[in-house]
């Protein structure tokens, strides 16, 4: 555990959940003006799978609890063929996986939802809600980030959007305010030919977290002097979701072929920088990265070209 000023700091579970009281605002606008008056002590609830955990186990201690899922739009998936996908915040992961536009247009979504946790969860776990919990181990953060996500948020000054690329701050922590409310996820429409992958290393087959993750996303690109991009984020090896620029560099830059491929992969494990914790240690994590951008860019590769 860790220790400051000699002293040693131990969790200790709670038995159970913690007085708090259930805030049902009528409006978004109403939402985010009781969450801005209580900051510190407010937070709001979708579908609700990390926030009662870390309330039950002493982590969260907050005296509100502002159910937000059943506000505008929160609840809607929506399709248009010009301007892609819009995936509302209350929206859960098994809806999601099921949604006939999801697996026609964006099945990496899917891919990647279906690795979190088991069937009962999903059905209370949200996309939107996994990339605001803003874990490094998110299983469906490097998909949103392939498919070029933005976050609507809804806070005190109105409506306004956050690209994921700016997203992310910290481990737990994001650009979100006091007041601010994320209401949905959307997605332009994915590049023409394009392939995607994600791998995910874990230490059970499904449902534990992620070891190492690794998100591909390739499709042809006449700008490119390759021919071809190669966007890539890895999950599990850095504070915050990353994305090894120099590894895409190297796939738009050279001509697509198993060195380039291996040269990579290497680039990608070198700009990861993972800790060492229960699940493994931080030089088999860079290793794996290295692996795994090896098998995703291949694989995707592999089905660009036919």
């Amino acid at each position: 555990m860790p220790e400051t000023a000699g002293q040693t700091f131990i969790h200790t579970p709670t038995p159970g959940l913690p007085e708090f009281d259930y805030i049902k605002p009528a409006s978004l606008t109403a939402a985010s003006q009781f969450l801005a008056e209580h900051a510190g002590e407010a937070r709001p609830f979708m579908g609700g799978t990390d926030v009662f955990v870390r309330m039950r186990d002493g982590f969260w201690t907050e005296k509100y609890i502002v159910n937000v899922k059943g506000l505008d739009g929160m609840n809607d998936v929506t399709f248009d063929p010009t301007t892609g996908l819009t995936i509302g915040a209350s929206v859960n992961m098994n809806r999601l996986i099921a949604s006939l536009e999801v697996k026609e247009h964006y099945p990496l979504l899917a891919e990647a939802a279906h690795t979190v946790a088991s069937y009962q969860l999903r059905t209370r776990a949200t996309l939107v809600g996994n990339i605001c919990n803003a874990s490094p181990a998110g299983d469906t953060i490097g998909a949103c980030m392939v498919l070029d996500g933005t976050l609507h948020i809804h806070g005190v000054d109105g409506m306004r959007k956050e690209p994921l690329s700016t997203f992310f701050v910290g481990p737990g922590q994001t650009v979100l305010k006091p007041g601010d409310i994320a209401t949905a996820i959307t997605f332009p429409i994915p590049p023409a030919g394009y392939a995607a992958k994600y791998i995910k290393l874990g230490r059970n087959a499904i449902g534990d977290l992620a070891i190492v993750g690794v998100t591909a996303l390739g499709f042809p690109d006449r700008g490119a002097p390759s021919g071809y991009r190669v966007r890539l984020a890895l999950a599990s090896v850095a504070p915050i979701p990353l994305v090894p620029t120099q590894a895409e560099a190297i796939l738009a830059e050279k001509p697509i072929t198993e060195a380039t491929i291996n040269e990579a992969a290497q680039a990608a494990m070198d700009a990861s920088t993972p800790i060492d914790d229960v699940r493994g240690s931080a030089r088999y994590r860079k290793l794996m990265v290295k692996n795994l951008t090896r098998r995703a860019v291949t694989q995707v590769w592999e089905q660009i070209r036919e």
